[in-house]
């Protein structure tokens, strides 16, 4: 999942890299003694009996360590999940890994951090280790390719799958099946009203419902401009209409992330802001959700499925429903999210081992059919992702589910910071400044992402 962090992430990342971070904790070593030897299969040693894992705050974290207390029942071993906000998330881990040994073992970590886990010896490799607990064949190939692998598609593993996820779309169900709604819909666009299953269908809805004087909006996005949530709403829109950030292979950007059909996703997405409650042309995560709650209230949401729960315990919880990202044209795309399981190399030998075995836990089918009964918790095993268990475990799992083949991330190098500091910047000036064209602004991104790339010998 990608999600917003504080404004020191620079300083946060410059500490990693020079290996010069304030200590927050005591290392490893001052309170947890470890052996020099460890079973590269997993096989923990009698006397470690903790295990400590760090992820953010949110309702799958919890499931985790529900998880985890069932794993202390059946071996001993105690599991902790540090929960930290998502505002503060990434700039603490990254400042953990300044110090010379980490206070987590595994951290649940973004796949946009694979990049620069794998290449600054932050992550064990997991390339010969992972293929001996789990089938790689039953990870759902967009989540092996993004979450687990570095280079994407590369076969060498720096994470195990946790968290999938992916950004999808809650709806208000009794505003479109109130017969007086579906009447007046029919009357205006001679079609029935009913979920967008296109973007031209999204827009037709969104004007429907937009009523400023009843309090009433067709749509909010993700726009926000902390870490990268804007990024996250408009690439899904970009690639339906056949743009993308660049070429995966090559990294040239230059006439794909400014190419005509990139510049009309940008003007149709700065289009849609027509129809969102005032302030919704900069819309963050957390904001997101009461966006649609409150009484300014929208007949369509747009973030990621992992915070579904949240609605479903809601007020509008029983009238809200779940779709799939629009398409254009026969393409659709879907911005990628979730975690993968990341063991520290600032962890001692036999640490990385209680790790390991937690992990072959984690994956096994039994482990997998308890995880999607958790609030959130999405799985990337495409055999309980096919069943029926879990299609119907929640009224957004189907769209989740059908959501995942059309999954794509944005550069995972690492560089990604920059690239996606630099993304942010121009695309909210699109947004806020009539002045600036899409096409003015993706220019500028095309310009600036190949000097980072160059730079760092990709292009």
């Amino acid at each position: 999942m990608k999600h917003y962090v504080g404004t020191s992430l620079i300083l946060a990342l410059a500490v990693v890299f020079t290996g010069c971070g304030k200590k927050e904790s005591a290392p490893r070593s001052e309170r947890d003694p470890a052996p020099v030897e460890a079973s590269v299969q997993g096989q923990a040693d009698d006397d470690a009996t903790v295990l400590t894992i760090w992820w953010a705050q949110w309702d799958p974290a919890v499931g985790l360590q529900e998880l985890g207390d069932d794993y202390e029942k059946k071996t001993g071993i105690k599991v902790e999940v540090r929960q930290i906000p998502w505002g503060k998330y990434q700039e603490q881990v990254f400042l953990e890994f300044g110090n010379k040994q980490t206070s987590f073992d595994i951290v649940v970590g973004d796949s946009q951090w694979l990049g620069k886990g794998a290449t600054e010896g932050l992550y064990v490799d997991l390339t010969q280790w992972l293929p001996t607990v789990t089938d790689i064949d039953k990870i759902h190939p967009q989540a092996r390719k993004y979450l687990c692998e570095y280079p994407a598609g590369s076969g060498k593993f720096f994470a195990a799958p946790c968290e999938t996820d992916a950004i999808g779309f809650a709806y208000r169900k009794d505003w479109f099946e109130a017969e007086k709604e579906r009447e007046a819909f029919k009357a205006k666009y001679d079609r029935e009203l009913a979920v967008p299953e296109t973007w031209d269908e999204f827009v037709q809805v969104a004007e429907f419902f937009t009523r400023p004087d009843e309090q009433r909006y067709g749509c909010v996005l993700l726009t926000g401009r902390s870490y990268d949530a804007l990024v996250m709403g408009f690439q899904q829109v970009m690639w339906s209409f056949g743009g993308s950030w660049g070429d995966a292979d090559t990294h040239q950007v230059d006439g794909h992330v400014n190419s005509s059909a990139s510049a009309e996703a940008l003007d149709f997405f700065k289009s849609l802001l027509e129809y969102t409650p005032q302030g919704g042309g900069n819309i963050d995560y957390d904001r997101i959700l009461e966006s649609y709650k409150d009484t300014q209230s929208a007949a369509m949401l747009m973030t990621y499925f992992a915070f579904f729960p949240a609605i479903e315990g809601s007020d509008v919880g029983a009238n809200s429903g779940y779709f799939a990202m629009p398409s254009k044209d026969g393409k659709r795309g879907v911005s990628l999210g979730g975690q993968g399981f990341s063991i520290s190399a600032k962890t001692s030998p036999q640490q990385q081992a209680v790790a390991k075995k937690f992990i072959a836990w984690f994956l096994e089918r039994e482990t997998q059919e308890k995880w999607i009964t958790k609030p959130g918790g999405f799985t990337a095993h495409t055999d309980v992702l096919a069943s029926e268990a879990f299609r119907s475990a929640t009224r957004y799992n189907a769209a989740f589910a059908d959501s995942l083949d059309d999954m794509q991330d944005f550069w995972n190098v690492p560089q990604y910071n920059e690239l996606l500091s630099i993304a942010m910047s121009h695309l909210g000036a699109a947004l806020d400044d009539d002045t600036v064209t899409a096409k003015q602004a993706l220019d500028r991104i095309a310009e600036e992402h190949t000097e980072v790339l160059q730079d760092a010998g990709l292009l």
